[in-house]
């Protein structure tokens, strides 16, 4: 069975192109620290452009987290900002690219908006 991290990750991969970062551009590793292990995904974004691939390499912006918390939000069910600024996640680099990339993450399955719209719901 496939975690939504996965899921997430490969979604990106496939689109190649997500219009919400049309004006970023920059690398974030993901760390996803279990025990001893550490799991890496490495996003790159050239004004919207997206590479996504596990290597470990130096990046503009490092989030590190555990998988459970990090599944939570690729999937809808936690918000990355709220779980940062709770202590749940760390940030070394740049800040910046963490709230210009949590555009991308889906809203709360419960949730109203642009977000949910933005998913699939019509007006």
């Amino acid at each position: 069975m496939v975690d939504a991290t996965t899921r997430f990750f490969e979604d990106l991969d496939r689109r190649g192109y997500e219009p919400l970062l049309a004006k970023t551009s920059g690398t974030v590793r993901i760390d996803l620290h279990e025990g001893a292990q550490t799991r890496h995904w490495l996003l790159r974004i050239d004004h919207g452009r997206l590479d996504v691939s596990q290597e470990d390499q130096e990046a503009d912006t490092v989030i590190g987290t555990s998988p459970v918390l990090f599944d939570d939000i690729a999937s809808g069910r936690e918000h990355g900002l709220a779980a940062l600024l709770r202590g749940d996640m760390t940030v070394s680099g740049d800040a910046r690219l963490v709230v210009q990339v949590e555009r991308i993450f889906p809203g709360s399955p419960d949730a109203r908006g642009p977000r949910r719209r933005f998913v699939g719901e019509a007006d």
